[in-house]
C-alpha cells in the first residue's frame, strides 16, 4: 500500500471502525444463541445471565486499565491485540462443552472487546477536524452497531445451518483478520507526533486517574452513557431475543428482524444526535436527558399494556433504545471536551465503564428475577424489565448534578452562563 493511502484519514478511520464492527459481532454473538446455550451447557436462565455478566464485568472493569494502556501504547496496538483476544475467546467458545471453559471464553471476549471502542474513538481527534469530530464518532458509534445485524443474520444462520462449532470459529476468523488489518493499516497520528502519555510510575498513574475522574465533564459523561445505552445494550446482549421470542409470542425470524430494525434505527438517528452536538454543544445534557425520557415512556407503555404487546409498540420500543446509542456517544464528546488530549483514553474509558456499569447490574438482575419465576414467562419478564428503573434514576440525578457543576467551572472561566435564566436573558436582548 501507498504511504498516501495509508495516511488517508477515511482510510485509517475505516479500518479502526472494521474492528469495532466486529467487536461489536463478537459482543453480542451470544444473545441470539441464548436458548441453543442453556441446552448446550444444560443451564438455567440465572447461570445463562451470567455467561453476559461475567463478560461485561470483565468489559467495564478493564475501561480504565484500558484507557490508561490506550494513552501510553496508542491505538493501532491496542486494537491489534484486542482482536485477537477476541478471537481465542471464540475458538475456546466454539470448542467447549463444559461450562467453565465457555464462561472463559466471553471473559476473553469480553477483555478483547474492553481494547478496541476507545481505541478507535481515540483516533478520530488525531485525524479529523475537531469540527467534524462530533458527527464522526456518532457514525463510528452507529455504524458499529452493524455488527448486531451480523449476529442477528448471519451468525443465526450459520447456528441453524451447520452448527454451533461452525459459527463461532467464522467469528473467530473474522476477528483474526481483523487484528491483520488493523496491524498494516492504523497509524495513531498522521503525522507520527507523540500523542500518548509516558506515565512511568502507578502513583503517576493513579494521580492521572485521579485528576480526569475529579473533572465534572468526565462524572457528567459518565452519567449520559450510563443512562442511555445501558437499556438497549441488556436487549441486544442477552435479554431481548428470548424476550421476544417467548413473552411477546413472536418467530424467530420476526424477532431477528426487531434486532435488525434496531441497527437501521440506531443509524439513522445517530448523524442527527452528532449534528445537534456539534452545534449546540452547551445543551448537550438536555438531548441526554430526552433520549432516557424516550426509553421511559416507551418501556412503561409496553409493560402496561397486556401482552403480546402490538407489534407497533414493540417496533417503537426498539426504536427509542436504539436511540440511546447515539445518545451514549455525547458523553465521550464530554470526556474530549473536558480533559487533556495526552489522558483522553482513561477519559473515555471512565465515561464508557458508565453505560456497561448499568448494563452489568440490570443483566444480573433480570436473570436473577427470571430464575425466581423459573421459566421465560411474560409475567416473569414484566417483572424483570422493572429493574430498569432505578438505573434510570441513578442517571439522571447523576447528569442533573454533575451539570451543576461542570457549568459552575465553565462560568467561572466565563465560557458560559452560570444559569439557566442567564442564557434565556442573553437570547432576549436585541
Amino acid at each position: 500500500m501507498s504511504p498516501a493511502f495509508l495516511r488517508s484519514p477515511l482510510v485509517v478511520w475505516g479500518a479502526g471502525l472494521i474492528a469495532y464492527v466486529v467487536a461489536v459481532l463478537n459482543r453480542t454473538s451470544l444473545g441470539v444463541a441464548g436458548l441453543e446455550a442453556t441446552q448446550r451447557y444444560e443451564i438455567t436462565a440465572g447461570i445463562l445471565s451470567s455467561f453476559v455478566v461475567l463478560q461485561v464485568v470483565v468489559y467495564a472493569a478493564m475501561q480504565i486499565p484500558s484507557g490508561v494502556l490506550l494513552d501510553r501504547y496508542g491505538s493501532r496496538i491496542m486494537i491489534t491485540t484486542g482482536a485477537v483476544i477476541m478471537g481465542a475467546g471464540q475458538v475456546l467458545l466454539a470448542l467447549s462443552t463444559d461450562l467453565e471453559w465457555a464462561i472463559l471464553a466471553r471473559v476473553l471476549v469480553g477483555l478483547g472487546d474492553a481494547l478496541i471502542f476507545i481505541a478507535v474513538i481515540r483516533l478520530i481527534p488525531q485525524w479529523f477536524p475537531s469540527r467534524q469530530v462530533p458527527v464522526v464518532t456518532q457514525l463510528t458509534g452507529i455504524l458499529g452497531q452493524s455488527g448486531q445485524v451480523l449476529s442477528a443474520v448471519p451468525l443465526l444462520l450459520l447456528l441453524r445451518g451447520p452448527g454451533w462449532l461452525t459459527a463461532y470459529l467464522s467469528v473467530a476468523a473474522l476477528s483474526v483478520l481483523v487484528a491483520i488489518l488493523a496491524l498494516v493499516i492504523v497509524r495513531n497520528d498522521p503525522l507520527g507526533r507523540e500523542v500518548t502519555s509516558r506515565a512511568s510510575s502507578l502513583r503517576e498513574v493513579g494521580r492521572t486517574i485521579f485528576s480526569v475522574w475529579r473533572q465534572p465533564g468526565t462524572r457528567l459523561g459518565f452519567y449520559a452513557h450510563m443512562g442511555t445505552s445501558f437499556s438497549g445494550n441488556v436487549f441486544v446482549l442477552l435479554w431481548g431475543f428470548p424476550f421476544l421470542v417467548t413473552a411477546q409470542e413472536l418467530s424467530e425470524p420476526a424477532a431477528s428482524v426487531l434486532l435488525t430494525v434496531f441497527v437501521v434505527a440506531t443509524i439513522a438517528i445517530g448523524p442527527t444526535v452528532g449534528a445537534l452536538t456539534a452545534r449546540y454543544p452547551l445543551r448537550r445534557s438536555w438531548l441526554v436527558i430526552a433520549i432516557i425520557g424516550v426509553n421511559v415512556v416507551m418501556w412503561t407503555l409496553v409493560l402496561l399494556v397486556p401482552w403480546p404487546a402490538p407489534y407497533w409498540l414493540i417496533l417503537l420500543l426498539v426504536i427509542a433504545m436504539a436511540a440511546g446509542g447515539p445518545g451514549s456517544i455525547i458523553g465521550f464528546d464530554y470526556a474530549r471536551t473536558f480533559n487533556d488530549p495526552r489522558t483522553l483514553g482513561v477519559a473515555q474509558g471512565m465515561v464508557n465503564q458508565g453505560g456497561f456499569s448499568g448494563t452489568l447490574v440490570t443483566v444480573g438482575a433480570v436473570g436473577l428475577v427470571l430464575t425466581l419465576f423459573g421459566e421465560f414467562s411474560a409475567e416473569a419478564f414484566r417483572a424483570a424489565w422493572l429493574v430498569q428503573y432505578p438505573i434510570w434514576a441513578v442517571a439522571i440525578i447523576g447528569v442533573l448534578a454533575t451539570r451543576r457543576k461542570a457549568r459552575r467551572d465553565l462560568a467561572a472561566q466565563g465560557v458560559v452562563p452560570r444559569r439557566i435564566r442567564d442564557v434565556l436573558r442573553r437570547k432576549s436582548r436585541p
